[in-house]
């Protein structure tokens, strides 16, 4: 394929999904905005004034990047595999693409281009409503990180999203990991609180949390300073980057769970 047929493939792919994301917009927007206005009202609102400040900022101030980023990476998740797994089973247009003679690097932008799409267009959506409860306070220290760690991390979650989609055997099998373990993880990643603030054993255990690392890195872009090293953060979502890559590749190029 040449250049310009690898554009229109990859095109295709993002206009058919990015035109499904906002034809179904009720399903795909809507949910995380009325959840993170929840989450504003209770944690940042009600709690936030008893709590006051965090780290030296004010407590509402401080779960917005956190709030953000929880939204990019369920929506950019949720987007890839759902999509994936309506392709192979559904739509069955997954065989039609295997097929091909498209490449499975192209492939694989494809299908994370909307997962990307729709997570960094949700993260600007609740970063918007954040400003009804912080009012014109919102602290933005470097927008070329928030951008950066917007793009990047929802990348890596709709990398996740896309392994799931290709194991996964019906809709159950979709719903189970961004239950049992995207939820935790994010909840247990610093949103809500600094990792300061907790007991020394469950430091060691924050560590080992990746979702750790993208929120104090998204953090940093608005508050200028996080519980980490920038330069950690920033290692950390690279290598995941790299690694999941590196795993749809060759699930793509195998065609492992895709070949009936």
């Amino acid at each position: 394929m040449n250049t310009y047929q690898l554009w229109i493939s990859l095109y295709t792919m993002m206009r058919k999904d990015v035109v499904r994301i906002f034809r179904i917009w009720v399903q795909t927007f809507l949910p995380s905005v009325i959840t993170s206005c929840l989450y504003f009202l209770i944690f940042g609102t009600v709690l936030g004034s008893r709590i006051g400040t965090m780290q030296g900022v004010p407590y509402m101030q401080f779960v917005v990047p956190g709030l953000v980023m929880m939204a990019i990476l369920t929506n950019a998740y949720a987007n890839t595999s759902f999509t994936f797994f309506q392709s192979k089973f559904f739509a069955r247009s997954i065989d039609e693409l295997l097929v091909s003679p498209m490449p499975p690097w192209l492939m694989i932008a494809g299908f994370v281009s909307g997962g990307v799409i729709r997570g960094v267009l949700v993260g600007a959506i609740v970063l918007i409503v954040s400003i009804f409860f912080t009012g014109l306070h919102l602290a933005i220290s470097n927008i070329a990180i928030i951008f950066l760690y917007a793009v990047l991390t929802a990348i890596v979650f709709a990398l996740a999203g896309l392994v799931n989609g290709v194991y996964a055997k019906s809709l159950d099998a979709i719903n189970i990991v961004p239950t049992f373990v995207l939820t935790p993880l994010t909840y247990l990643g610093g949103v809500f609180y600094s990792i300061h603030s907790l007991p020394q054993a469950a430091q060691y255990v924050t560590y080992v949390n990746p979702v750790f690392y993208l929120i104090n890195g998204f953090r940093f872009g608005f508050l200028g300073f996080a519980d980490i090293s920038i330069w950690t953060c920033t290692g950390v979502l690279v290598a995941l980057i790299a690694v999941l890559i590196g795993i749809n590749m060759y699930l793509i190029r195998t065609g492992l769970g895709l070949k009936q």
